[in-house]
């Protein structure tokens, strides 16, 4: 059992931190700081630069964490957070990955939160600095909070598109 979870943490954990140094830098084939914040402001977003930084750290920070099993519940809460308003901004195109939907997002918000309630095993930092068991309240906290937090989010830094983005995205979507 250990070994697997420590093989699902590394991978799931990896990939999301993957995933928010492409928003920040070059690296991995992203667009750098620029392209993070570009993109954002494309999926209609306010906060334009700050917003990019931070979602980028909390994604790397969320991955390493979770990929180190050190304090898992608040790592998989950050992670299902941020993978939470990816997901938001994919539901409008369904749950198929190939359409660009919600599907990839979904499966790391629900590894996250079944990381948190199996908490890291014992290949992990949390065991080694005897932090596990997590009592499951916790547990049951970080899921509720973490894809609450990433629903906030949306609310608070979603704009609504101008007739003109409405447009072209609707264009966009057509071809």
């Amino acid at each position: 059992m250990d070994a697997g979870l420590l093989a699902l943490r590394l991978v799931v954990g990896l990939l999301i931190a993957g995933h928010g140094v492409q928003k920040v830098s070059f690296r991995l084939g992203g667009n750098g700081l620029a392209g993070g914040t570009e993109e954002f402001r494309r999926d209609g977003f306010r906060g334009g630069r700050l917003t990019a930084v931070v979602a980028g750290t909390s994604q790397i920070g969320s991955g390493l964490f979770l990929a180190a099993g050190l304090l898992t519940p608040l790592a998989a809460m950050a992670a299902m957070g941020v993978m939470t308003v990816a997901g938001t901004v994919k539901w409008a195109k369904g749950l198929w990955v190939q359409n660009d939907g919600y599907e990839y997002p979904l499966v790391l918000v629900v590894v996250s939160a079944a990381l948190a309630l199996t908490g890291p095993g014992r290949w992990s930092v949390d065991h080694a600095l005897d932090l596990t068991p997590w009592p499951v309240w916790v547990a049951v906290a970080a899921i509720l909070l973490g894809p609450a937090s990433g629903l906030l989010t949306r609310v608070v830094l979603h704009r609504p598109a101008t007739e003109a983005e409405g447009t072209r995205y609707a264009q966009a979507a057509a071809e």
